[in-house]
């Protein structure tokens, strides 16, 4: 692997790596403040995945002799400090916290998207492309739950 190709992998999988641990604790905040169990039990399962996503990631960082990017994104702590202040100030409904939860995937489904546009080696390439066909399976789970909850109780959504 040439020298420019393999600081563009460590960067872009670090990248995902920080977007993977935004998720990991937005999703495990949100099992902790949704009433439904199903949603509790779904959002632990995808905080879960997220860390498994960036464990993934870190084996390969380390693989190319580099450092796996220790903390999350500036956005992604900023949108985890909306969410606790949102929390503190107004009683969340499962309605609000699919919301943020869209949000929030909205924003890993476009990382992953641009890591995808890069040049990176077949095996790596390949990873990621399975990890983003996960993040956009939960995306659209997400949304579709978030839509049933708001028919349920605004009628339907326009």
């Amino acid at each position: 692997m040439s020298t420019d190709m393999h600081k563009e992998a460590v960067s872009v999988m670090n990248d995902l790596i920080e977007t993977c641990r935004d998720g990991e604790k937005g999703f495990a905040s949100a099992a902790e403040r949704a009433e439904r169990t199903d949603l509790k039990q779904m959002f632990t399962t995808m905080s879960s995945q997220r860390a498994g996503f960036t464990h993934e990631l870190e084996v390969q960082v380390e693989g190319l002799g580099e450092k796996p990017a220790d903390m999350g994104h500036v956005a992604g702590a900023v949108h985890r400090g909306w969410m606790a202040v949102k929390a503190a100030v107004a009683s969340d409904d499962d309605g609000a916290i699919l919301d943020e939860c869209e949000r929030g995937e909205d924003y890993a489904k476009k990382a992953y998207a641009s890591a995808l546009e890069k040049a990176l080696p077949g095996d790596l390439h390949s990873m990621i492309a399975r990890q983003a066909d996960d993040v956009r399976a939960s995306h659209d789970r997400v949304r579709e739950l978030r839509n049933q909850q708001h028919e349920a109780h605004d009628g339907p959504m326009a």
